[in-house]
């Protein structure tokens, strides 16, 4: 019988960003370790520090001391959670890399599933949340409208309450570091790429402690991430702009024609300030809509075309290259 015990083990990453979450790190490395301690895996613990103002950075040296497999990255501004997930998955080794982020809501107990559906050959494993904790009402509406919407406008499907916690295959990651856009839409990419894909479902918790980095009022981050999505994957707004100005134009020689039969044939006088009044307001909303439209494209092609790095490293730790 061959001894498993010599047999070099698959390697699994796991990368997290994080800004700011001194209350959250040791609890999230007790049950990241936990859970390892019970699978038979090699692991890496790769945390992106997204410049915390806090005592984030200490926490993880300290544990860092216990556990050499805890693996840092400091970049040198506030660069964004989509940026520094791609900064850890540059520095990844492993056969296999689970992202997520560090506040607790999803529960590093699912890693085990999204591992037995890689061994079963899935090259991207989402999780789709069936409900989540600490989050209202209203909150849960909105982004359900805004997935809604991404899905009809965009050339890809994106599953529904399916965030930022996945495993992908080590082809898949390198894939998506192929895709050098400056501002990108992750989760519409991590889709995109194709290969294998499943999802597993889970119930997301409220968070373990500290203040959430992306409330609906506190932060623009939402509605980004709502604009980053149509736009990524979707030229329809600029169509609908087309279409709209189409419309109004249409209409707007309707009514002129409408004006000219009742004088001539009709004798009736049109009253026109009020007419006039809304017409011109309809017509420069539509024009000021449009020009937003394509002002949001233009800004994304600007910033790609200035070809600017997504992220600077400002120090590692952990890394063989030091």
């Amino acid at each position: 019988m061959e001894d498993d015990s010599n047999k070099i083990k698959d390697l699994i990453s796991v990368v997290l960003s994080f800004r700011n979450e001194q209350e959250v790190i040791p609890e999230l490395i007790g049950r990241l370790q936990k859970v390892f301690r019970s699978m038979n895996f090699d692991y890496e613990l790769i945390f992106v520090n997204d410049d915390s103002t806090d005592h984030s950075l200490q926490k993880l040296i300290e544990h860092r001391q216990q556990n050499e497999r805890i693996k840092i990255i400091n970049v040198s501004r506030r660069f964004g959670g989509a940026p520094c997930i791609f900064a850890g998955f540059k520095h990844t080794r492993g056969d296999a890399v689970i992202y997520m982020d560090t506040d607790l809501q999803d529960p590093p107990e699912l890693i085990p599933e999204l591992l037995e559906k890689w061994r079963e050959g899935f090259d991207v494993v989402h999780t789709t949340r069936t409900k989540r904790k600490g989050e209202s009402l209203f909150k849960m509406w909105l982004t359900r409208r805004a997935y809604s919407m991404i899905n009809f406008m965009s050339d890809i499907d994106i599953p529904q309450n399916t965030g930022d916690f996945k495993l992908l295959s080590r082809r898949a990651v390198d894939a998506v570091l192929t895709l050098d856009e400056y501002d990108p839409f992750l989760r519409g990419l991590s889709r995109w790429v194709g290969f294998k894909q499943t999802q597993v479902n889970y119930k997301r918790e409220a968070r373990f402690a500290g203040e959430t980095k992306y409330s609906l009022f506190k932060s623009s981050n939402p509605y980004r991430e709502f604009l980053r999505g149509i736009t990524s994957f979707s030229a329809m707004p600029l169509y609908f702009a087309l279409f709209l100005g189409f419309i109004v134009s249409i209409s707007a020689f309707v009514y002129l024609v409408f004006v000219v039969i009742s004088r001539l044939f009709f004798g009736m006088h049109q009253p026109g300030w009020p007419a006039l009044m809304v017409i011109m307001l309809f017509l420069g909303g539509t024009i000021l809509f449009t020009i937003g439209v394509l002002g949001i494209y233009i800004a994304k092609i600007h910033q790609d075309v200035k070809n600017r790095p997504k992220y600077f490293i400002e120090s590692k730790m952990g890394f063989d290259e030091e």
